[in-house]
């Protein structure tokens, strides 16, 4: 059963991350390779708050979010003045300098050591220590997040954001202040990847910069490239067949030095065929160029 709810609780956390990534990919067009730092800020933030300030979980939470919506902007205002290829570098620069400085500072992060005994959620007197109650922990601001996706996507900032993956230049014609769009999607993005930061550092209580690499970044645009950007099923099914992914190559009982390799092969073939045949994914709606 905790291995079930160990799976569930994952699926929760990516489902917050890839919902988050398809509001700059599949709604505003603007493909980030970024998207791990402010994973990553959202557990850092959190934990450093708690551990050394001595805050309590939801002002550290909320701090987390403000935080990571703060970075955003020192990564959006420059890069987006890019348009195409050369934003998709700027944002892999940002990457690197995110977990270059997670990793070399030392006295703050604790570098390659990483954090151990991070507190675990509480708040309101209850205590979140079980694996169940993580679960439903997690399930719920999924569910609090995905629906906040939601209503953006069918608000006129969601249509205007399409607008702008459509056609830039006819949205600016109309009025519309594309520049501020999509800084403020890129601002929404980063917030909602917190969520996932926090939920994940609470959960494994310890984290070191090696979980906020340009793997993971390159891993979450891997999930809504597979399953689908622009509509809120994409990035679902996306989540779910990517997790479980690994979890049926362990039931074949491949060795794990073998499964690794096996599993990024897998995941290589899936973006090479879906933007062979289904440019759009498995159940998408903005088609990959």
């Amino acid at each position: 059963m905790n291995y079930l709810l160990h799976i569930l609780i994952f699926i929760s956390i990516y489902s917050i991350l890839s919902l988050s990534l398809n509001l700059l990919v599949g709604y505003a067009g603007l493909i980030s390779f970024c998207h791990a730092a402010f994973y990553g800020a959202g557990a850092y933030i959190s934990t450093l708050l708690m551990m050394k300030a001595g805050f309590g979980f939801i002002p550290a939470f909320i701090i987390a979010i403000a935080g990571s919506v703060l970075i955003s902007f020192l990564v959006s205002l420059p890069s987006l003045r890019l348009r195409g290829d050369y934003f998709v570098l700027a944002t892999l620069g940002f990457q690197i300098i995110f977990f270059s400085l997670l990793y070399n500072w030392v006295s703050l992060t604790r570098g390659p050591y990483g954090i151990p005994g991070i507190p675990q959620p509480r708040f309101f007197g209850l205590q979140i220590e079980s694996m169940g109650s993580y679960f439903v922990f997690a399930a719920v601001l999924a569910l609090f997040c995905g629906l906040f996706v939601y209503l953006i996507g069918n608000s006129p900032f969601g249509r205007v954001l399409k607008a702008i993956r459509e056609d830039e230049v006819y949205t600016a014609a109309l009025g519309k202040n594309v520049m501020l769009y999509k800084v403020k999607a890129f601002a929404l993005a980063a917030g909602l990847a917190a969520v996932s930061g926090v939920l994940f550092a609470g959960y494994m209580r310890y984290i070191d910069p090696t979980s906020f690499t340009m793997n993971e970044s390159l891993f979450i645009i891997s999930i809504i490239i597979i399953g689908g950007t622009g509509n809120q099923a994409g990035p679902l099914i996306g989540t779910v067949l990517m997790i479980l992914l690994p979890e049926i190559l362990r039931f074949l009982r491949i060795p794990d030095a073998i499964a690794a390799n096996m599993r990024e092969i897998i995941y290589g073939l899936l973006i090479i065929l879906i933007m062979r045949y289904r440019p759009q994914g498995i159940k998408g709606e903005f088609k990959f160029q």
